[in-house]
């Protein structure tokens, strides 16, 4: 790909998500189209042929991340069957472990027909087995499903595999990290929202020591992190510091991240984060789970990372046990240089798969691809997303609003929610009525983002030695990383891991991404 490609797609991204932010719900249009094959004309003749066998319900297996405690009940998946005419087995796995079963499931052959990955990260793990022709290639096959056609061109591009199309994708905002923060101790403490990384490290020390909760006990801390470099919060204080987002120019030609000084300036922060106590100090080994757990109890006061839109699972949980919290959102924090960026993802946060192994011929390829289809239509895709309607949510002034009922709609919706492809542009589902300030705020964050995002220039780059190896080959910066935070790696240590990590196929990776990005 030229820089010229590549500044065009980057254009296209940007003007999209903003279009998307001040167009409203394409619901009415969309609605008019329940049965995605249905003809729209009329014959006179047809009353008096006999009337059809009814289609057998196509027999689905789908399995997929849950990132709830209990696998939801059968309520939305029996809506779903009914309007889809297909019978529907979820195999749910925990999203805590759910790589792991990935990929023992790819090892002993026994992926279901329908295979949603994790994240980014596991899609790259399979692009070798995607190469060797394990999973089928759906890009020839979408113009026939029209709703499946609506899915953004310039999304599918970046998860081509060779030039060919083998997934469908969950859109996500390009930009919705930042923080998610205890305004009340904020403002007992006369602390305004960071305006840049020096005094996020201010407000995180403040909220360890300065005895935010009154209770007369040093039992709170500043940051909650988790063990995830890209989700939990290192990559966007990395962005705030000035970190290329994975690759960047670096003497006329692409260097991966970590070795930027600012890489090293973000690794410095969280050291002294952890060194001074402003932080949980096992935060390499802190789940997802326990880290929302530590917020929600009241413990700490900044969520790093992630998705702001997540404060309002995260403050239903938090008046529980404080009636009285009051969080709100912020991203804009400069870096030493005054500068803002917020790293972007290329408008996925996963993808479906569909296994050889599993999907028998192109037929049934087909049958299973109407399915997702359908699920690209408004009423479908509010079921899942949503829930039913006067149960899970009403609609008010064109958009959805979630009901009081926030455990009911946890169990029933948001295992389903998750799974759910495209996003509001494309398959016509509400957007969200919300009511939570802290919430309206960040809707507007993400807006905000987006204008100093800065994209990754590998996305829609192919390496043969990163999709063979590159998993692998960033576990050694991932430990490098956290036993130099951890203080059991200096300078020195971490830049001989980085020595290893080029001997190893690094070096082979970057002169692949030149050559690809010069084309």
């Amino acid at each position: 790909m030229t820089k010229k490609s590549f500044t065009l797609l980057l254009s296209s991204l940007l003007t999209l998500s903003m279009l998307s932010a001040c167009g409203g719900n394409n619901n009415n249009e969309a609605a008019a189209t329940k049965d995605p094959g249905a003809s729209t004309g009329t014959n006179t003749a047809a009353a008096t042929e006999p009337a059809a066998e009814p289609e057998k319900p196509t027999e689905i297996k789908i399995m997929l991340p849950l990132n709830t405690t209990d696998t939801p009940p059968d309520t939305i998946k029996t809506e779903v069957e009914k309007l889809t005419n297909t019978k529907l087995t979820y195999q749910f796995f925990p999203a805590d472990t759910y790589e792991e079963k990935l990929n023992s499931s790819f090892a002993t052959g026994s992926l279901p027909q329908v295979t949603y990955l994790k994240n980014q990260t596991t899609f790259l793990q399979m692009k070798e087995a995607i190469k060797d022709g394990q999973f089928w290639e759906i890009g020839p096959l979408l113009s026939e499903f029209p709703n499946l056609n609506k899915l953004k061109p310039e999304i599918l591009n970046n998860t081509k595999v060779d030039g060919k199309l083998y997934t469908l994708y969950i859109g996500r905002p390009l930009a919705r990290q930042g923080i998610i923060y205890r305004k009340d101790w904020a403002d007992k403490l006369g602390l305004a929202a960071p305006a840049n990384t020096e005094e996020l490290f201010a407000m995180a020390k403040a909220f360890t020591e300065q005895d935010p909760d009154g209770n007369g006990v040093k039992d709170t801390i500043g940051v909650v992190d988790r063990n995830e470099l890209v989700y939990g919060a290192f990559k966007t204080v990395s962005s705030w510091f000035g970190t290329p987002n994975n690759w960047a120019e670096k003497d006329g030609q692409l260097a991966p991240e970590f070795t930027f000084p600012q890489y090293f300036d973000t690794m410095d922060f969280f050291k002294n984060l952890r060194d001074g106590g402003y932080m949980n100090q096992d935060f390499a080994a802190t789940s997802k789970t326990d880290a929302v757990n530590m917020f929600t109890s009241g413990k700490a006061g900044l969520y790093i990372g992630g998705s702001m839109q997540d404060i309002d699972s995260l403050n239903k949980d938090l008046i529980k046990n404080v009636p009285d919290a009051v969080l709100d959102t912020h991203s804009m924090v400069a870096g030493p240089d005054g500068k803002f960026a917020q790293w972007m993802i290329p408008g996925y946060n996963n993808v479906v798969l569909f296994p050889k192994s599993a999907v028998k011929d192109e037929a049934e390829l087909k049958k299973i691809l109407k399915f997702f289809d359908y699920m690209m239509t408004p009423e479908v895709s509010n079921l899942m997303y949503w829930g039913i309607e006067g149960t899970h949510y009403t609609v008010e002034d064109g958009k959805a609003k979630a009901t009081d009922n926030k455990e009911l709609i946890e169990r029933e919706v948001k295992g389903f929610k998750d799974s759910v492809i495209g996003e509001y542009e494309t398959n016509g589902m509400y957007q969200s009525l919300n009511v939570l300030p802290g919430r309206i705020h960040a809707e507007e964050l993400v807006l905000e983002n987006v204008k100093v995002g800065v994209a990754d220039p590998t996305a829609a780059l192919d390496s043969a030695t990163y999709t063979s190896k590159g998993v692998e080959l960033q576990q050694i910066i991932t430990d490098a990383t956290y036993k130099y935070m951890y203080g059991q790696l200096d300078k020195a240590g971490f830049e001989k891991e980085v020595e290893s990590w080029k001997s190893r196929g690094g070096a082979q990776i970057i002169e692949e991404y030149n050559a690809a990005y010069k084309k």
